[in-house]
């Protein structure tokens, strides 16, 4: 089957109407809204009643919603021009984790939980957070470790345990928590709201990253009681019904950031063309131009082992491997992308002015979350490599 990359002409579009936006809307305030600590609710708020204004908010959820409808190959060109303004996502209401909580129940949720949540979620009403990983030993990168419970009582369900990383926690209207029965193989993912009187958020983690509006928190779930509609998708079935966010919220990622990274190249190769030593300019030294070329090539490489992934997604291939290859290869070629440019731009590359000080901090939790690189190589050696038969 032939594989097209040919940009429809609408999308091509819509790209150059992101691209006019980030540069002239949200690039112009990030310095700012950094200096002040990171984006905010009142941040968020503003940047997307701008991006609402222009016609650009939601891209990814259907049209019925208020969304651009667009599919995972559109998706990849119009996020990587997003995300070359660090908060350009954020401003389109594409950012983790609302970006792929939308998603998840666009797809598992019911008629009734679209209502109630996905409409408002893509209008960016409210904020969402999604409860997976837990403390040790609890899940992390083996989702199989999960130690949150959720027990079947009269008119629905009481979850007991405690969550870690949740980004977003802070202020989200509502958190699709994953729990494993206390009585049957399994877990369920719930719909847990912000005045449920069992969900309390124990305190923020300070990281390095400033990104995400409402942080990284601790919450508790402590006797949490929700009804029978709460629970997302099949009772049981939550590990299989979380791929349908997972493996897709991988690639979004890394659509994201691959544009921060283009943004880190673009800073140092107008600072090369501009900056003079030794008789000529730096971009005219062999050393630099091999720091440029060589981020030419990671940034190529990337975005088509994106849009490869994204054909397959579209195509209905779940695509478990090829997001897995490209969460690390795009992942760490944005490092390497981002490192260089802050080398190449010398003193200028590690100043907050330039912002690529800030891109080189806001990238280096990629390699971590949604599966860090050692686990995604651990997960496809072991699919390549069959089992010894008989071997305990």
């Amino acid at each position: 089957m032939a594989i097209d990359f040919t940009i429809p002409v609408e999308v091509d579009r819509l790209r150059s109407r992101v691209r006019d936006f980030v540069r002239d809307e949200v690039a112009p305030r990030e310095a700012r809204i950094f200096a002040d600590g990171g984006p905010d609710d009142e941040v968020r708020l503003d940047l997307q009643a701008r991006a609402r204004e222009a016609g650009l908010l939601s891209p990814h959820l259907p049209t019925r919603w208020g969304g651009l409808g667009l599919d995972v190959r559109g998706q990849s060109i119009v996020f990587e021009e997003a995300g070359w303004a660090l908060l350009g996502p954020l401003a389109l209401n594409c950012a983790a984790p609302d970006e792929g909580n939308g998603h998840l129940l666009s797809k598992v949720g019911t008629p009734e939980q679209q209502e109630r949540y996905l409409g408002p979620l893509a209008r960016g009403e409210i904020r969402t957070a999604f409860a997976m990983t837990e403390p040790p030993p609890g899940a992390g990168s083996d989702p199989s470790a999960l130690a949150t419970t959720a027990r079947q009582v009269a008119g629905g369900w009481r979850i007991d345990g405690e969550k870690r990383f949740i980004t977003g926690a802070d202020g989200a209207a509502v958190t699709i928590c994953m729990a494993r029965h206390d009585d049957r193989p399994g877990a369920t993912m719930f719909l847990v709201e912000a005045d449920n009187p069992g969900l309390r958020l124990v305190r923020h983690m300070e990281t390095i990253d400033r990104i995400s509006v409402g942080g990284h928190a601790v919450v508790r779930f402590e006797d949490c009681f929700v009804p029978d509609d709460a629970v997302l998708g099949e009772v049981g079935k939550g590990f299989r019904n979380a791929q349908v966010r997972l493996g897709p919220a991988r690639l979004t990622h890394c659509m994201r950031w691959l544009g921060a990274a283009r943004r880190a190249h673009d800073i140092a190769v107008e600072h090369a063309a501009d900056r003079r030593l030794f008789g000529d300019r730096l971009a005219d030294h062999g050393m630099a131009r091999q720091v440029i070329a060589d981020n030419v090539i990671d940034l190529t490489t990337a975005q088509t082992l994106i849009w490869r992934a994204a054909w397959a997604l579209d195509s209905g291939d779940p695509a478990r491997d090829l997001t897995s290859i490209a969460k690390v290869q795009v992942s760490e070629a944005v490092g390497r992308i981002v490192d260089r440019s802050v080398q190449l731009a010398g003193g200028l590359g590690v100043a907050e002015e330039s912002l690529l000080g800030r891109i080189y901090i806001e990238v280096r939790p990629f390699r971590v979350y949604d599966g860090p690189s050692e686990a995604h190589r651990w997960a496809l050696a072991r699919r390549v490599v069959p089992r010894e038969e008989g071997r305990p």
